[in-house]
């Protein structure tokens, strides 16, 4: 990763939110739970290699050619509406089911 500052910051982050829901809810568990969701949470979108997803959705179940990795990007985002979609619905579950086991036991 070219900035690990915007994982420490996401890491603190999570760490301050762990610490509130520690005390908002008096649980270790759902403390570990929260830990562990945002975890998986962070490392979902920042740690995948963007090269090989920065591609159109059809092109993601082939392996990336020495060619394409070569090319430079621009910095522009992109949207992939398909990609939008898929995050969208993946972590929209994700903070659902935290929050029903956070806030609802």
């Amino acid at each position: 990763m070219a900035n690990d500052a915007v994982l420490r910051t996401c890491l603190v982050c999570l760490g301050a939110l762990v610490l509130l829901i520690g005390l908002y809810t008096c649980s270790f568990k759902k403390m570990l739970v929260t830990y562990a969701f945002g975890l998986l949470g962070i490392g979902g979108v920042l740690l995948p290699d963007w090269e090989f997803f920065d591609r159109d959705f059809s092109q993601w179940v082939y392996p990336m050619s020495t060619d394409d990795a070569q090319k430079p990007r621009s910095n522009r985002f992109r949207i992939y509406p398909m990609r939008l979609f898929l995050y969208t619905t993946v972590y929209s579950f994700g903070v659902y089911k935290w929050w029903m086991f956070v806030f609802n036991s």
